[in-house]
């Protein structure tokens, strides 16, 4: 899932089984577009990305670097290579667990009562728009 800065969903994407989300990231930054607070076409590369450690790979670090796009994303502790890491715009991610909890919220989606992809794509999509009305 991608969220705005507000906690707000933009986009998301549904893996196949156990799979991690990194294997979808560059098809889930291209989607979405976030809405610039002035007039004007809404930004589709968002200004900097905050992420776990989960994604603390190589290649994502060289995708948002291509893009233009800051990233704060600590290092896990088995990589070698240490960065300048800013743990006051990293505390910004708890946005995204909100958008989480509030998305919880809904028991069929929590609990997963659809067994069928487009089932639950359709009822995220429904509690998406309960979120953003």
């Amino acid at each position: 899932m991608r969220c705005d800065g507000n906690g707000l969903p933009i986009t998301f994407l549904l893996t196949v089984g156990e799979r991690h989300e990194a294997v979808v990231f560059e098809q889930l930054m291209s989607q979405g577009a976030v809405k610039r607070p002035s007039v004007g076409r809404p930004r589709l590369r968002p200004k900097r990305l905050v992420g776990d450690k989960g994604y603390s790979s190589a290649n994502i670090r060289r995708h948002l670097q291509r893009r233009g796009i800051r990233f704060t994303i600590p290092r896990r502790s088995n990589e070698r290579r240490r960065g300048k890491f800013d743990k006051s715009i990293y505390r910004q991610r708890n946005r995204v667990e909100r958008c989480f909890k509030r998305l919880k919220q809904f028991r069929r989606i929590a609990t997963r009562y659809e067994k069928k992809a487009d089932n639950y794509l359709a009822m995220l999509t429904f509690a998406y728009i309960i979120i953003w009305l």
